[in-house]
């Protein structure tokens, strides 16, 4: 029998035995988040030079699944500024743990302790402390995080550090200390958008009469979060109350100090522990997973941009090495087969790049398929090279007999015909980059109309001045020119 299971040897109460199928039914849960998240890591899929700049959000997953093993629930109070949040969590640990304070915003950052309660002795049993865990898993553990305030000055790193905890706790304490303000209730709907079970605590009762704080709650229930709450997600409680006391002093004055008193925090404590143990292992399962199909939407995301910014540098790459061999090759056969060579090296380093296999003929193939699509454009660059390249030669072959007077017009003919096979490599690369994206296939549309879209959206003219500008610079053609024309 697997020990993480509840023994229900005897039960013959039908409420117990509801509730033990839903703690084996919560189990299988577990375990199902626990292999799914394990997949999604193992999945991950990344090079070395991917995995550098994505390692804080893999660290968040391997924490997640460290959580999930240890069995640990994370519970977050938020709030406005001098809600009394800290004082709730020490409340219920029992000792002073967070700081607390009278100036605002005392919390700067997220702070979190394990939450241990002494257990109350049985006959000649002495007192001791016990840390809270979940039924059925001994060795689980929960964590109180306290968060700063929610409304702090020059707090937008601290709100986004709000967000980010609220989406992976398990479960959320909303501190109020009074009637709600639009502001509270306006974070109220936002940490609600999380998705996670929240309590709202009606903290500092012990500042209003008995009569102020039930009109104060009942208006809380029926106006300010109908909407978003339930009555039974509310609670009243006294985190560090101060109470009135007679002093009197060795020389006979009294005086009325108010001093700390007991919190008063049962109702609260209470509610917690009811749904830890009605959903506990549940809550922690779907929230880690909701949390971690956020995190992976966000690796996918970034992997695939850091992909984008790799494959456009390697097909300008290629463009630039297409237009320089063209430009350099006088004979015409040879540059329309040292450009073809290009193209399907330039297929076979992107398919690198996407870890899809591919052999030399697939990119031969995948060329072919792409110069048909291509249509116009394939057949106006081999009419364009097979022209300027006959010319090229023309010109190559006069300027030894005029003295280098031809050199110029040369040069011209010669980055002209670069630049229009440079347009037609940068479109092929951008072509085979969107179908290696979509995982070696077109997606719902046709090569032709993938072709067709990612055409238009080139700007012939910018490429072909870039492509100009980078030959002249890399084969000093601007010097060429000038020296020709002195002579």
């Amino acid at each position: 029998m697997n020990p993480d299971l509840p023994n229900s040897d005897s039960e013959t109460d039908l409420d117990s035995a509801i509730w033990s199928f839903g703690d084996i039914q919560a189990q299988l849960n577990y375990k199902q988040a626990q292999t799914a998240l394990q997949e999604l890591i193992d999945r991950l899929d990344l090079t070395p030079q991917e995995r550098r700049p994505l390692e804080a959000e893999i660290a968040q997953l391997e924490t997640m699944l460290d959580n999930l093993e240890r069995q640990v629930v994370q519970i977050a109070a938020f709030g406005m500024v001098g809600r009394g949040k800290s004082s709730l969590l020490n409340a219920l640990l029992g000792e002073k743990v967070f700081d607390t304070g009278v100036l605002h915003g005392v919390t700067r950052t997220a702070a979190k302790a394990t939450w241990k309660i002494d257990e109350q002795p049985i006959g000649d049993s002495k007192a001791r402390t016990v840390m809270v865990t979940l039924p059925g898993a001994g060795n689980s553990q929960v964590e109180l995080i306290d968060t700063p305030g929610l409304d702090e000055v020059d707090g937008e790193a601290r709100a986004l550090l709000a967000k980010d905890i609220a989406q992976q706790t398990d479960l959320i304490l909303f501190a109020i200390s009074g009637d709600m303000t639009k502001l509270e209730q306006a974070a109220l709907s936002q940490l609600r958008d999380a998705g996670k079970p929240i309590l709202l605590v009606f903290n500092k009762i012990d500042q209003y009469p008995q009569a102020d704080r039930l009109a104060i709650y009942h208006k809380i229930c029926d106006e300010r979060v109908k909407e978003l709450l339930t009555p039974n997600e509310i609670v009243m409680a006294a985190g560090s109350p101060l109470v009135t006391k007679a002093i009197i002093h060795p020389d006979g004055r009294r005086e009325v100090q108010r001093l700390p008193g007991k919190p008063q925090i049962e109702e609260m404590k209470l509610k917690i522990l009811e749904i830890l143990h009605r959903e506990g292992k549940a809550l922690v399962a779907l929230n880690t997973m909701l949390y971690a199909d956020n995190v992976n939407d966000r690796l996918l995301q970034r992997k695939l941009e850091i992909r984008e910014l790799s494959a456009n540098k390697l097909i300008w790459r290629g463009v630039m090495t297409k237009s320089i061999a063209i430009s350099l090759n006088p004979v015409t056969m040879v540059d329309l087969f040292s450009g073809a060579v290009i193209d399907v090296t330039m297929i076979l380093a992107l398919s690198k790049l996407y870890g899809i296999e591919m052999t030399k003929a697939g990119a031969i193939a995948l060329l072919q398929k792409i110069a048909l699509s291509m249509g116009g454009i394939s057949a106006s660059e081999l009419m364009a090279n097979l022209g300027l390249s006959s010319l090229k030669g023309l010109l190559g072959l006069s300027t030894t007999v005029t003295g280098g007077i031809t050199l110029g017009a040369y040069v011209s003919v010669a980055v002209t015909q670069a630049a229009v096979a440079g347009v037609s490599c940068y479109g092929i690369g951008q072509v085979t980059k969107v179908y290696l994206a979509n995982g070696a296939s077109w997606g719902s549309e046709s090569p032709k109309a993938v072709v067709s879209r990612i055409l238009e959206s080139l700007d012939e003219a910018s490429i072909i001045n870039r492509i100009k500008g980078e030959i002249a610079t890399k084969l000093g053609i601007a010097e060429i020119k000038s020296k020709n024309q002195e002579v």
